[in-house]
């Protein structure tokens, strides 16, 4: 009989999990990452990038998929879209997984179809206890799909909802505990709306139930005029190395990316980035010895 997709999460919950801290995979970066010896603990890859039945990307995943473990992070699926998401690009994922066999699978909290149409964006949605239910059965259904469990990452915003039910950390914390996925913490995304909307980065990652976090995110932004931008196109910035050193303080030590995604600089400038949140990890571990 086939497992529902909470029996199936729990279960998964304790399989083969990354360790340490790992760098996206870009296309740039290809040659060298097939070239040179193993220079990351494990690499992430945009899963809509890799659809194909063939081609350069997916022979370059399948390739450092024999040296690195691979986490696969959508960004397209749009799970919190009203209308509904495309079940043909959920099936492409599941072949994708067939065929990779990633350590982690994660998405977005998020909408971005409407109309029939896909929108370039990750769309924030609304705190409320209606787009929780609808969420939950969401993600159910994805990881019955998939059949193991995913993680569910909180985003960047520019808007607040008046009719917010929930605070980020309250959201996420239900949608893990009802629907058995776990949650992609991105440290950054939660500076960037402290910044925009006044909320406060460190008490929502206090907030945050800590045995469902499977992965940490870290990335630069760009402050404009008109708002704060989640743009990963630097490197991070001081005020999210302190956040970054609370959120494993307070979470544990779980695989942390550096996310980089425009103006994609040479490898060994992602490889010195993850060499920084080993050391502050390490200088957390220092700081939990002296404290026990």
């Amino acid at each position: 009989m086939k497992k529902s997709a909470t029996e199936q999460a729990r279960q998964n919950a304790g399989a083969t999990r990354l360790g340490g801290t790992g760098i996206g995979l870009r296309s740039p970066h290809y040659g060298e990452l097939l070239a040179r010896e193993r220079c990351a603990d494990w690499l992430e890859a945009h899963s809509e990038n890799y659809f194909g039945d063939g081609g350069y990307d997916l022979h370059v995943l399948t390739r450092l998929r024999e040296r690195y473990p691979i986490s696969l992070h959508g960004v397209g699926l749009a799970l919190g879209s009203a209308a509904g998401y495309s079940a043909r690009h959920l099936q492409r994922l599941a072949a994708l997984v067939r065929r990779i066999e990633p350590s982690l699978v994660s998405e977005h909290l998020c909408w971005g179809a409407v109309d029939g149409r896909v929108l370039n964006d990750l769309l924030p949605l609304p705190m409320t206890r209606e787009a929780l239910e609808l969420m939950c059965g969401r993600v159910a259904e994805m990881q019955d799909v998939l059949q193991r469990r995913v993680l569910i990452e909180n985003v960047s915003s520019y808007v607040r909802f008046a009719g917010d039910e929930y605070d980020e950390a309250g959201f996420l914390n239900e949608l893990a505990r009802r629907s058995g996925c776990g949650i992609l913490l991105d440290v950054n995304n939660l500076y960037v709306n402290q910044l925009n909307h006044g909320d406060d980065a460190a008490a929502q990652i206090d907030a945050i139930a800590p045995q469902h976090v499977g992965e940490i995110h870290l990335a630069g932004h760009l402050v404009t005029e008109l708002a704060v931008i989640d743009h990963h196109g630097t490197r991070v910035s001081d005020a999210v190395w302190v956040l970054y050193e609370r959120a494993i303080a307070h979470c544990g030590y779980v695989p942390t990316l550096i996310e980089w995604d425009t103006d994609v600089p040479e490898l060994d400038v992602l490889i010195d980035e993850a060499a920084t949140a080993r050391q502050r990890c390490a200088a957390q571990r220092s700081r939990d010895v002296r404290a026990a």
